[in-house]
């Protein structure tokens, strides 16, 4: 069964076909697995081999193709119909004689799609050089466009229904990141912090269960505090250490990030002069954050703040999440950063993110929230400060 109503699908579909038209696309191809989830329903780890969905803007209906021993997964998840459901044979896959895009083309030129505009995404990760080739050999009188980012864009604003899941999530991530920052003391390793936050973001509450987020645990720790995107390793925390925990919990593919930071000991005055300074841009940001402002105003904000106190930060400060599979929660779409002029609209969803990463040191605290008329929504409530075990 699909997570969602079958209504709300097709109301989607409105929306993308909209898109289409003005690209004047036929039909969009997509590969990407959270845009195929948020088309389909479909939800499924299967997106080490080629698969997709294919909109087509004349008829009511997506087609889903994949693997076949994956069609049963597709009748289980999504709301289409059975004969929309189309499965390519086992010698296709990771065959160096035979590519899925073959089957795929075969599929669309039996709808017809030899000749029309096609829609790929052609920077997203899961489209690959070969796969258009071989789309582009068999359907030879099709022209395709670039549609990357043609259905993250429509998925930017959530539905109610889509915004109970990220409130489950965000509840979900909040008692994960307690857990996390509780774990965390002198001689534990860093592994075992990180198994106790991955059982709570999968154990959930009494309520609801949790799933498998979009990104792994990032907790830089010690000298590595100052690089982002790290996992943990085997070390064992270490007094007058700096531990950070970037997590996420997820609940019907649907994210909802969270960071905090923990020293071990007493920090030095320097150290908390740093992390107030983060903390107080993070407030700055939410304040300013509401119907109509433009993403780069947000940024400018904590600029100033972290300015006008000696700091600097060149990366973005937020962007959009929501649905997602690894390796990505994020949507791909809008930034708060400079030059970025979209304005917010309701019901966006964004990973507000304070941090810099110092030459000696790192520091990160984070909310995901909902943009609503007059501010915004945190999915979570820990208290936006550094945690001294």
């Amino acid at each position: 069964m699909a997570a969602f109503e079958k209504c709300e699908y097709q109301e989607r579909l409105k929306k993308i076909k909209v898109k289409m038209a003005e690209k004047n696309l036929d039909i969009l191809f997509s590969t990407n697995p959270a845009n195929m989830n948020y088309v389909s329903g479909y939800d499924g780890h299967s997106f080490y081999v080629p698969q997709g969905v294919a909109v087509f803007i004349e008829e009511d209906e997506p087609i889903w193709m994949g693997r076949s021993m994956d069609v049963t997964g597709a009748q289980y998840t999504t709301w289409l119909q059975d004969k929309n459901l189309f499965g390519f044979p086992e010698d296709f896959v990771q065959s160096f004689k035979r590519h899925p895009a073959e089957y795929f083309a075969d599929v669309l030129r039996e709808k017809r799609a030899d000749g029309k505009r096609i829609g790929l995404e052609f920077s997203q990760e899961f489209c690959s050089h070969k796969l258009y080739l071989e789309l582009q050999a068999k359907l030879s009188n099709a022209v395709f466009v670039d549609a990357s980012h043609m259905i993250n864009w429509v998925r930017t604003v959530k539905s109610e229904s889509e915004l109970k899941y990220m409130r489950q999530a965000g509840v979900i991530t909040e008692k994960a990141m307690n857990i996390g920052i509780a774990a965390i003391a002198e001689g534990v390793r860093e592994c075992d912090v990180a198994a106790d936050i991955w059982y709570a973001q999968i154990a959930g509450t009494n309520e609801f269960g949790g799933e498998y987020p979009g990104l792994m645990p990032a907790m830089p720790a010690g000298e590595r505090s100052n690089a982002p995107h790290l996992s943990w390793s085997d070390e064992r925390y270490q007094k007058q250490q700096i531990g950070i925990l970037e997590i996420g919990a997820c609940k019907m593919r649907y994210n909802a990030p969270l960071a905090r930071t923990v020293y071990v000991g007493t920090p030095d005055n320097d150290y908390k002069d740093f992390t107030e300074t983060i903390n107080e841009g993070l407030e700055v940001m939410l304040h300013a954050i509401k119907v109509g402002v433009p993403c780069e105003d947000i940024e400018l904000k904590w600029r100033k703040l972290i300015e006008s106190k000696g700091y600097r930060k060149k990366s973005r400060v937020g962007y959009p999440v929501g649905l997602g599979y690894p390796p990505d929660w994020g949507e791909q779409t809008i930034s708060l950063r400079p030059g970025d002029k979209t304005i917010l609209q309701k019901n966006m969803t964004i990973h507000v993110l304070a941090a810099i990463w110092d030459k000696e040191y790192g520091y990160e605290v984070s909310e995901t929230v909902v943009v609503k008329e007059t501010g915004c929504e945190p999915l979570s409530n820990v208290p936006r400060k550094l945690f001294i075990k």
